[in-house]
């Protein structure tokens, strides 16, 4: 410094003190100010007189606010001004609410609550006792929601993007709290948190998965997801709390260690192991709690502990639902099933001695009261904490290995309870009857697909699906179908009133008078009701599914008969065409109409006329007797007044008469289903059908089914008569009229023709529109 008292500074020249050069740094009065010398980045060497030293110096500009915590921090804020360092900041907007699949009811009711306290608000009329009401039926049914849950419910619940994380239930639970960082090998894990904190007045090390609150946190934490670098903190934290002597608190939350190439590459199966083995050595008390999901050996790493808790709606597990159905069912969907196989939650866990105790969580899960939540944490930690003190290092080793020894624990020469045994059986082979539906469904419907791609050769496809597989199908389906909607009842509480509506439908059938009014109006009561409440049943979805399947297999059946009745037709058209004394009339008649010389069939002779006539009504029987051979039978043949009207589209003045034609049957079929639909005609055929169930039993009863056919037939004729449809009906008959007369001479005798074929009984000449009759 004495040096440095009497150098100069040299600048253009001009020779002064470096005191009075700081001097005037402010001013600029005897130099040039160092704020202008920042500007400039102007290099100022010293040299000393008494030694060839020179200093060379570089001064920049500071930022006006260079602190990582405010100007004046609280020094008495929730765990302390280093808090200030932490990213962990409370989020700037709030978490938008998620609702869980099996939650949706729950919401309605809560949209119920809030509108009907919109519409007092808005009107000033008191809802006080509705509002009640509601929000009793709410609680109710909140309690009864989450009482119940099952596996897979939990897990998503457990996977629920608002769920309060590591570090919300540490500023929650703790005075004060300092995070550590580093692994001291170069890296910090955001995916593990580590740090020192006090729960009224003791110091513990807590050490746990980080998930995000949103997709920037989730992404930056990497979804909770360690690296080597994230266990090999744990661990450095872990020697750290066993030489100060402090308790390890572990807070568990992650679907599995981070399993990418570079994370294999920088020994995650070796950074695990080293943590069991460390843990199993440590002789402080460590507390493990789940409180969220525990995947695989990424949970385990560290969660080797003296005893470990479980979040009410926390899981654990080897390997998640959907991993494990994908590898044992070969589809995720089976992830329910799976959930409950593996024995995942709490409640299950402790009975199998892997867990010792449950938090409780609020109604709704640990997100809807996270304070509350974090609270009972606080009790559990103060609890176990207590009873670890009175332990010395010794006994808390023997503790730690005794609880991991008697995991598994098994019994030889044992018998396993009749009762259990046999409930076991039956629900593995439910359990492998679903299955096997399903892996055949699957089948079953890439099958239909393709053949629905394919329009060349759909019908070949549709063929190619047994008729025996899905008539096997369909009635699996159907016996499913038939549990599903007795669970549903069952569900609704409807069973009782079903099982006493059938035994009265079942002792009136078995009696020779119709059934009474009063009973189809209770049956038919209880149809809506059960209609009307059948989306509320837990296993509505389920049951929609394979009402749709059924659906699909239904469809391909139809069309797989089809395409072999089709097929068969051709089969035994072309033998019957090709049989040699048809041959020979049909080349013979060709063979005459060739030499004959005629460009149209007007032009031929009368009794060439007739010869072709003849040999067509001889082609014709042939093709009646092939549908009689294969179990079909031929009304009539009438002539397709649709095609007649588009081959003669140009001589017709009006072209819309094909809509017109399309529309009125429409119109026509539309009103045909709402008369039957209306009660009147539904109990005339309800009645209809118990008449037939008799007849076929008993052989009588034809009388009451014609009248009954009869007066349905007149109901729907009336009805449409009503409807204004038969004029509309008689003034399209007038335009096709006109149309025909328009078409032409050829068009007319053929026309003729066919009428005068009618008048013979051999076909129809007037095309009707639509014949009502009920089948």
């Amino acid at each position: 410094m004495a040096a440095m008292s009497h150098s100069s500074i040299a600048l253009g020249g001009a020779t002064a003190s470096a005191s009075d050069y700081l001097r005037s740094s402010t001013n600029g009065v005897t130099g040039v100010s160092l704020r202008t010398l920042g500007r400039r980045r102007t290099m100022v060497t010293a040299t000393a007189r008494s030694s060839n030293l020179y200093v060379t110096a570089r001064l920049k500009k500071g930022k006006k606010f260079d602190h990582p915590w405010p100007s004046n921090p609280d020094p008495n804020v929730k765990g302390g001004v280093l808090s200030y360092l932490s990213e962990f900041k409370p989020l700037g907007n709030a978490q938008k609410p998620v609702t869980l699949d099996f939650e949706r009811p729950l919401v309605e009711l809560e949209k119920k609550i809030v509108d009907v306290k919109k519409m007092a608000d808005e009107t000033g009329l008191d809802f006080t006792e509705q509002i009640i009401t509601l929000e009793t039926k709410y609680r109710q049914a909140l309690k009864d929601l989450y009482t119940h849950l099952t596996p897979i419910q939990r897990v998503n619940i457990a996977r629920h993007p608002n769920r309060p994380t590591f570090l919300d239930h540490i500023h929650n639970i703790t005075d004060k709290f300092m995070e550590l960082h580093g692994d001291r090998a170069g890296y910090d894990d955001p995916a593990i948190v580590t740090g020192i904190g006090t729960i009224d007045g003791k110091r513990y090390m807590f050490i746990g998965h980080q998930k995000g609150r949103n997709t920037k946190e989730n992404i930056m934490r990497n979804f909770g997801m360690p690296t080597p670098h994230g266990y090999r903190k744990a661990l450095r934290m872990m020697y750290y709390a066993d030489h100060h002597g402090f308790p390890i608190v572990t807070f568990i939350d992650t679907p599995g260690a981070y399993a990418d190439l570079k994370s294999e590459e920088l020994g995650q199966g070796e950074a695990i192991a080293n943590n069991l083995r460390t843990m199993f050595g440590l002789k402080v008390p460590i507390l493990s709690i789940v409180i969220g999901e525990g995947g695989s050996g990424g949970a385990l790493a560290i969660g080797c502990a003296n005893k470990m808790l479980m979040l009410e709606n926390a899981v654990f597990y080897v390997a998640s639902p959907e991993a494990c159905a994908a590898i044992l069912w070969q589809t995720s969907k089976a992830a329910p099933e799976a959930a409950e196989k593996l024995r995942i939650t709490a409640k299950e866990l402790v009975s199998l001695n892997v867990a010792d105790g449950i938090i409780p969580e609020p109604l709704g899960g640990a997100h809807a009261d996270p304070s509350w939540t974090s609270q009972q944490i606080k009790i559990a930690i103060n609890e176990n904490m207590s009873e670890f003190g009175k332990m010395s290092g010794e006994e808390l080793l023997k503790h730690r290995m005794a609880k991991y020894r008697k995991i598994g624990v098994f019994i030889e020469g044992v018998p396993v309870e009749p009762e259990k045994k046999v409930n076991m059986k039956r629900k593995d082979v439910v359990a492998s009857t679903n299955l096997k539906l399903e892996g055949e469904v699957e089948k079953l419907r890439e099958q239909i697909l393709k053949a629905k791609e394919t329009s060349s050769g759909e019908d070949e496809e549709v063929e190619g699906l047994s008729s025996e597989v899905l008539d096997e199908m369909i009635e699996k389906l159907k016996s499913e179908i038939d549990e599903e909607y007795t669970k549903a009842a069952k569900a609704m509480g409807l069973e009782e009133r079903l099982t006493a509506t059938r035994e009265e439908f079942s002792k009136a059938n078995a009696e020779e008078h119709l059934m009474h009014p009063a009973l189809i109006e209770k049956i038919e009561k209880l149809k809506e009701e059960f209609s009307t409440r059948l989306s509320e049943a837990p296993n509505y979805e389920s049951l929609k599914a394979k009402l749709d399947m059924l659906k699909d297999f239904s469809r391909a059946k139809a069309a797989s008969d089809a395409a072999s009745v089709k097929k068969e037709l051709d089969k035994r058209f072309k033998e019957a065409v090709s049989r040699p004394e048809v041959m020979e009339k049909v080349e013979a008649v060709k063979a005459e109409v060739v030499s004959s010389g005629a460009s149209s069939f007007e032009e031929l002779s009368d009794e060439l006329k007739e010869k072709i006539l003849m040999t067509r009504r001889e082609v014709e029987a042939e093709m009646v007797v092939v549908l009689k051979s294969i179990g079909l039978e031929l009304e009539a043949v009438k002539p397709n007044l649709k095609e007649v009207v588009a081959e003669q589209s140009s001589l017709v003045p009006n072209e819309n008469i094909q809509e017109k034609l399309e529309k009125l049957n429409q119109e026509i079929t539309e009103k045909i289903e709402e008369v039957v639909r209306t009660p009147e005609i539904k109990s005339m055929v309800e009645l209809l059908k118990v008449e037939a169930a008799k007849a076929s039993q008993t052989q009588d009863g034809s009388q009451k089914i014609e009248a009954l056919e009869q007066q349905i037939k007149q109901k729907i004729a009336d009805a449409l008569s009503m409807s204004g449809l038969q004029e509309k009906q008689e003034e399209l008959e007038k335009e096709l009229a006109a149309a025909r007369e328009l078409a032409g001479e050829e068009s007319d005798e053929s026309l003729k023709e066919d009428d005068d074929d009618d008048e013979d009984g051999s076909g129809s000449g007037r095309s009707e529109i639509i014949n009502p009759s009920f089948a």
